[in-house]
């Protein structure tokens, strides 16, 4: 079945990585046509290109990095937009167009389905559509409990009904790991660092889109039928709990004595401080912590946490946790002598292990040219805080210790370009890969190199 699919869908002439990539870049230019608008912003006086280019690049890559303060700069219009390009770069436009279409009671074409199927990263055409109605009801509730639940506890702050649109925009942004704000100069959550129902409900809601929604639809389903979660199911959710609990312990540990941080606060906030910044580097970008504050140790924490990511298939960003787990799987039965990489007794294809050390070698290269072209540009910064920016980029975080505001012409124009392809770049490279998988009976002779 798989292969009479490739055949077809080679004879129509549709590649999926390309496709995506141009689909993300239509919505970036309509993006920064519509936020250089005069009444996208307060002023009346429209943005430069550049900066319009930036702002919608981050907002469709899920990545929360600006370059001016969103409050301020943008009228309700210009946020809207935002919130706009925010959903539609986090489900995906192929899943939202199949979903109008299907409001509208059009039938999905083969095309349409093998498009969706990818960019859920599915390994069927069985139940796409109804993994397509899955995914944006599953959205809709999650942004719609949050929306009432930060509305409700804003509302003496910022008062009704303006609490419920501040709800709103922090739960669409959470949930789609974009890390957008609109808390008004660059503060982010820095002023509800000891605010349980704040922290709680925004992690909660990275948590659900970064996690993936072929687990979530995974968990529905095998807890409605009582039967075993899937490998990769079990593989995201165990990854998820370790990143968060040693993200979490790291940053208390490395932060508990500094007073710029977390040093001054009580037990109970410096734990639920550390848990948010445990939590929000994959790969959400809100932060509740001032983060060019924080110990050299903790942004090197940090980083790691951002080029892991989240998990496949959902908002997040990064290189994803499965594919961080499989490394780990495989330099361990390098490790141990074995040939083969097993986990919950099961056997890992070898052409999965060859697609994870790929994915990760494109991400480490990408990273690291980008990393010397920012150091050219942005001369004056130290690399600690050059590297954080470009990984923050990569990973489509949004966390900055402070390069964002002051980068160059240049400088902007190489982060947007690096947030693209943070975005699209590892999912290309990915189905690129499964697409192109050829097997052939004819085999070059074996010759041995000398590594290590």
């Amino acid at each position: 079945m798989v292969t009479k699919s490739r055949k077809l869908f080679q004879r129509i002439r549709i590649h999926p990585p390309q496709f995506f990539a141009l689909g993300f870049l239509v919505l970036i230019g309509l993006g920064t046509f519509l936020l250089m608008l005069p009444f996208a912003t307060a002023d009346r006086h429209h943005l430069s290109f550049v900066d319009a280019l930036f702002e919608a690049t981050s907002a469709v890559s899920v990545t929360g990095l600006v370059v001016v303060d969103t409050k301020t700069t943008f009228t309700l219009f210009g946020q809207i937009v935002l919130l706009g390009l925010i959903q539609v770069g986090g489900l995906g436009f192929m899943t939202l167009t199949v979903f109008i279409a299907l409001m509208l009671r059009r039938n999905i074409t083969f095309e349409e389905r093998h498009l969706v199927k990818e960019s859920l990263n599915q390994d069927s055409y069985e139940g796409i559509v109804r993994m397509v109605r899955f995914v944006i009801v599953f959205a809709v509730i999650c942004e719609l409990i949050g929306t009432i639940i930060l509305g409700l506890h804003w509302g003496d702050r910022f008062g009704y009904p303006k609490s419920f649109y501040y709800g709103l925009f922090h739960s669409v942004s959470a949930f789609n790991n974009a890390g957008f704000d609109i808390m008004g100069d660059f503060s982010s959550m820095t002023a509800f660092t000891g605010d349980v129902t704040v922290n709680v409900t925004l992690t909660s809601l990275l948590i659900l889109g970064g996690a993936g929604f072929i687990v979530i639809a995974d968990l529905f389903q095998r807890v409605k039928a009582k039967k075993r979660i899937t490998l990769h199911t079990k593989v995201v959710l165990w990854m998820t709990a370790i990143l968060i609990i040693a993200g979490t312990a790291a940053v208390f540990v490395l932060e508990y004595s500094n007073a710029a941080t977390i040093g001054n606060l009580s037990l109970k906030d410096k734990l639920l401080a550390s848990y948010f910044h445990g939590v929000v580097p994959r790969t959400a970008g809100f932060n509740s912590l001032n983060t060019g504050d924080l110990t050299l140790g903790s942004q090197v924490v940090t980083m790691a946490l951002m080029f892991i990511g989240g998990g496949t298939g959902g908002t997040a960003g990064g290189i994803k946790v499965t594919t961080f787990a499989i490394l780990l799987l495989a330099v361990w039965a390098l490790i141990k002598g074995r040939q083969e990489v097993n986990i919950s007794n099961r056997r890992l294809p070898l052409d999965l292990v060859f697609r994870a050390f790929s994915i990760t070698t494109y991400s480490v290269l990408l990273v690291s040219v980008f990393i010397f072209l920012l150091s050219i540009t942005e001369t004056g910064f130290g690399l600690n805080v050059i590297a954080f920016e470009v990984i923050s980029a990569f990973g489509t975080v949004g966390m900055s210790l402070g390069l964002t505001t002051e980068l160059t012409e240049a400088g902007k124009l190489l982060l947007s370009i690096l947030m693209f392809m943070g975005r699209v770049g590892p999912i290309t490279i990915a189905f690129a890969l499964a697409f192109r998988t050829k097997s052939t009976a004819v085999r070059n002779p074996e010759e041995r190199i000398i590594i290590g």
